[in-house]
């Protein structure tokens, strides 16, 4: 299989040489040339397979080219080791835990995935290779955790002083070892910049191999369209349903893309629906056509502050550019602080389910945007106790917190301040590497 920019202004390059560089030289995304169809017996089998087996298969059907079967199995396996439970949360409305990996988030996934993935390419080509990830939350330490020790691989995570939780920061800043954390004095989008533009100086890259560990990489966000396959095949266990709509939480796109790969590979999703904070760059374009990127601003979902979402340019791509296809398969719907707040303290008393901030836009995405004759699944993307202090703050009762979770906390803090500035960046990674 190869792999082409969205910017189409670079030869195609193998998936090696993809997940290696993570962002192409015209700053474009890698997207597969092709997307392979999965066979009519696979979705009628689907409710009698588990996750795993289900997994092996899309797994095998993007990357069977290039990864013999059973190292690719052997990565499955070690990624998907927890649960991924479909709960029912009211009549026709069910969610998908996606928070029950290490870092108790669902960037456990993808990050877990790409840790292997990358490492077999690294003993393959015997060079250390430098990850660099931007974060506005969940995706450092889903990184940092899923590559903590992995020989030949340097993580740096850069993220926005003081606009991420401090469960979130603990997680990726107490590890050490070859994880780097660099506290930026800035928002994400910031920090997503430094990132692309390491990738495109020259010297840099000289000077040490670079890789993206955001969903711009396809190594991150592709394995994403797993738990969509496995979301369905629970709810044809569980219920009768003819048509199907899945909220996510949305910030980067990335998962969101995940799931209309799952679709254009033949899930029987009808289509879905974009749940954004007040960052809703994404519901402007669905609404008007017009992308108008712009600077994120602080949410108590705050990993989906994002102002201008990367992976909009494969979205872009995978309908040709065409709005009134985009529009067809998906809408989207946008929140508030308060409104969110409202959600999880009336679902907690109403159901019992505790949602965190994401979950709680997914949820009311769903609520307003399902319609009567279809069944709905929202994605509720991390634990509650990742945003103990908001989450109380909305229902008044104490959240209880993971053991596992809590361990983070116990540990020393160990990051590097660094201003919005790519000079001291630059020097700050060729000084650590």
């Amino acid at each position: 299989m190869k792999y082409y920019s969205t910017n189409k202004k670079v030869p195609v390059v193998s998936l090696q040489e993809a997940v290696v560089k993570g962002l192409a030289p015209d700053r474009g995304l890698y997207m597969p040339e092709r997307i392979a169809q999965l066979s009519e017996t696979f979705f009628a089998e689907i409710g009698n397979s588990g996750l795993q087996e289900i997994s092996k298969i899309v797994a095998e059907a993007f990357f069977g080219e290039d990864i013999p079967k059973d190292k690719l199995d052997a990565i499955v396996d070690g990624t998907l080791n927890f649960e991924i439970p479909l709960k029912k949360v009211e009549e026709g409305i069910y969610v998908l835990e996606l928070f029950h990996g290490p870092t108790f988030a669902f960037k456990d996934v993808g990050a877990r995935f790409m840790a292997r993935m990358l490492s077999h390419f690294v003993q393959e080509r015997q060079e250390e290779v430098n990850v660099l990830v931007a974060t506005s939350g969940d995706t450092g330490s889903a990184v940092a955790n899923g590559f903590l020790g992995v020989e030949g691989i340097n993580v740096f995570v850069l993220y926005p002083s003081g606009k991420v939780s401090n469960m979130q920061e603990a997680q990726f800043t107490t590890l050490g070892q070859n994880i780097v954390a660099l506290e930026v004095e800035g928002t994400f989008d910031d920090c997503q910049a430094l990132v692309k533009s390491a990738f495109m100086d020259e010297e840099l890259n000289s000077l040490l191999n670079l890789t993206s560990a955001n969903s711009i990489n396809v190594a991150r966000f592709l394995p994403q369209s797993f738990y969509y396959f496995w979301a369905y095949a629970q709810l044809v266990r569980q219920t009768q349903f003819t048509k199907t709509v899945i909220s996510v939480p949305s910030g980067n796109l990335g998962n969101l893309t995940a799931g209309l790969f799952a679709k254009r590979m033949g899930l029987p999703v009808d289509r879905f629906i974009a749940a954004n904070n007040r960052n809703d760059v994404f519901r402007e374009y669905i609404q008007t056509g017009q992308y108008n990127p712009k600077a994120s601003v602080q949410t108590i979902a705050n990993a989906m502050d994002v102002g201008a979402p990367s992976n909009f340019d494969r979205i872009l791509d995978l309908y040709g550019h065409s709005h009134a296809a985009i529009t067809d398969d998906i809408s989207a719907y946008r929140y508030n602080d308060e409104e969110i707040r409202a959600t999880i303290n009336k679902v907690n008393r109403q159901s019992g389910y505790l949602l965190d901030p994401h979950g709680a836009c997914a949820y009311m995405a769903l609520k307003e945007g399902k319609k009567e004759d279809e069944t709905g699944i929202f994605l509720a993307t991390a634990h509650p106790a990742k945003f103990g202090e908001t989450v109380e703050a909305c229902t008044g009762i104490p959240v209880q917190i993971p053991d596992a979770l809590a361990m983070f906390m116990q540990h020393t803090k160990q990051s590097l301040p660094l201003p919005n500035d790519f000079n001291m960046f630059k020097k700050k990674l060729i000084g650590q590497s």
